[in-house]
Order: C-alpha cells, then sequence, then structure tokens
C-alpha cells in the first residue's frame, strides 16, 4: 500500500509542475483565440462573471492540473520496480 500511495504522491505532483509550467502559454494562447471573437479576458478569466477573478484563476489552474494529471498518468514509469538511477554492478 505504501509504494502506492508513493506514486500517486509523486504523480500529483508531476502533475502539478507540469500544470503550473503550461499555465501560462496556454492561459495566453487561450486568451489570445478569444480576442479573436471579440471577448475579453476578463469575461474567460471569470468564466462569463460568474465567480470573480481569484476563483477563476483557480479553476483555471485546476483545469490545467487536471489534464496535466492525465498525462502525468500516462507519463509515469508504472511497471518499474525502483524509481531511482540504476545501481552499477
Amino acid at each position: 500500500m505504501r509504494p502506492l500511495l508513493s506514486s500517486l504522491s509523486q504523480m500529483a505532483v508531476m502533475g502539478a509542475v507540469v500544470a503550473t509550467l503550461a499555465y501560462v502559454p496556454l492561459a495566453i494562447a487561450l486568451v489570445l483565440v478569444f480576442a479573436l471573437f471579440g471577448i475579453p479576458l476578463s469575461a474567460v478569466v471569470t468564466f462569463g462573471g460568474t465567480v470573480n477573478t481569484f476563483f477563476g484563476i483557480v479553476a483555471w489552474w485546476l483545469l490545467a492540473f487536471a489534464g496535466a494529471s492525465i498525462y502525468a498518468a500516462c507519463a509515469f514509469p508504472w511497471g518499474d520496480k525502483a524509481l531511482a538511477w540504476p545501481r552499477k554492478k
């Protein structure tokens, strides 16, 4: 049970790092696409005024984290016995 929890926590950290690194470039691209259609930045961040700016930014990061977690689950070395450098013999 302990190795599984360790693997899941490492996968969650990997997902959080990927989400944080991808957040700003994806946000810029998304805002530029919406700007082509005349939709302002505040409407995108606040989901059309449904939530305030802080919770909108947190919600967008959580959406990025959900996508990054799927990526991390696919990229994580689940079949490996050791998640460290192999020892020299």
